[in-house]
Parts: C-alpha cells; sequence; structure tokens
C-alpha cells in the first residue's frame, strides 16, 4: 500500500477500493499527467485541480466495487479520463482480458488520453468522434456503460437505451438527479438503483439495468 501521506485525497481512494502499489503508481502517473496538460488544455474545472484525488480519482473508483464482475466499459464523453482511465487503471491486475473503451469527440482530449493510456498501461481504447456514430459500430460486448457529466439523463438514455439490458448504465449525477429521473421518466420506462456518492453529499451514481422508450 502506498503512504498515507502521499496525497491528501488518498485516504478516500483507500477507503473505497483498497489498491497496490503497482496500481497507485500507475493512478499518481494519470494525476500527473492531468495537472502537467491541464496549464494547455481544460481537462477538468479548475477549481478541483488541488483537490484530484478526491474529486476526480476516489470519485471515479467508486464504480469498481459497485460492478466487481465487469471486465468490459464504456466510458462517454471521457474527457480528461474520468471515470474511465481510472477504471481502466483499477482492473489492470484483475483476472482475464478487461477492456475500457473511451469516446471523445475533443481532438486534443483524445491525444491526452492516447498519451495517459500509454504511459499508465491502462488496458484502454481511444475512439475519437461522435458518440452516435462510434457507439453504432463499438466492437465485442459491453458489461458496464458510463458518463459523467456529460448529459441530462433523458438525453444519455436516448444515447445509450439500445445497448441497455445486455449491459448496465451507470450515470454519475449531482444533487438534482431527483429531478433529472422525474424528467427522463415521461420518456423513458426504465428500473433504477441509486447508489448515493460516497464522495459528493448529496450526488448519486444511478445504475440503470433496463430501459424502453414509452410509446
Amino acid at each position: 500500500m502506498p503512504p498515507d501521506a502521499a496525497e491528501p485525497g488518498l485516504d478516500a481512494l483507500c477507503s473505497i477500493l483498497p489498491v497496490s502499489r503497482e496500481t497507485y503508481d500507475r493512478l499518481a502517473k494519470l494525476v500527473a499527467l492531468v495537472k502537467r496538460w491541464q496549464r494547455a488544455e481544460n481537462l477538468i474545472a479548475p477549481g478541483t485541480v488541488a483537490d484530484i484525488w478526491t474529486r476526480h480519482v476516489a470519485d471515479s473508483a467508486q464504480l469498481v466495487p459497485l460492478f466487481p464482475d465487469a471486465r468490459h466499459w464504456l466510458d462517454l464523453g471521457s474527457g480528461g479520463g474520468f471515470p474511465g482511465l481510472v477504471i481502466a487503471i483499477l482492473i489492470a491486475e484483475s483476472a482475464g482480458d478487461c477492456l475500457v473503451h473511451l469516446v471523445e469527440s475533443n481532438a486534443r482530449k483524445c491525444a491526452f488520453l492516447r498519451t495517459a493510456a500509454r504511459e499508465t498501461r491502462a488496458p484502454a481504447r481511444i475512439h475519437q468522434g461522435r458518440i452516435e456514430s462510434i457507439l453504432a459500430a463499438i466492437p465485442g460486448p459491453v458489461d458496464v456503460i458510463t458518463a459523467r457529466a456529460l448529459a441530462p439523463l433523458d438525453s444519455l438514455l436516448e444515447l445509450t437505451a439500445h445497448l441497455i439490458g445486455p449491459a448496465k448504465a451507470a450515470f454519475f449525477k449531482g444533487v438534482d438527479f431527483q429531478r433529472e429521473v422525474a424528467e427522463a421518466s415521461h420518456t423513458w420506462d426504465f428500473d433504477l438503483v441509486v447508489h448515493p456518492s460516497r464522495i459528493s453529499e448529496g450526488s448519486a451514481i444511478l445504475e440503470i439495468p433496463r430501459a424502453v422508450r414509452r410509446i
């Protein structure tokens, strides 16, 4: 295990998912890369850089213990690699074939994601382009679809409903998630499991194992 004093937010990560020294080193390399690229690219909100281990790394890590058997992930709007690259790093030492698909439309952010995936040796594949086009041709099976700060729930279901069933969705939502659920319910009939965030009070991860458009 890494020393507790290594980063102020490391306790938050370890309370969610204990990590090996090798995994910690990979996460630390990702954090260093984000901070370096942040000077030129808006990878994360500037006000969250100082608290990156809690606000981004630990927050992203919440997904892995929720879906411990998931091996193939699909992350939409990956941006600075949260949660997609964090997931890839955390499952890299798992037994069996693991892969995280990261979908991002911004070319510079894709350049960052490719660099970070290579330098952290994360099992990730980067897809640049419009989400709709990439989802129409995503290769292989997917266990979990995730998105963080990408779009309202109604829009996320519009993008992913054809994949939900064989796969589960896991969408990060803020304190107004109940309003988004109510609005999406007008258009969609879906099953929902609400996982309260362990990092951001009042926020949640919305697990959706079934979604069909209402007639």
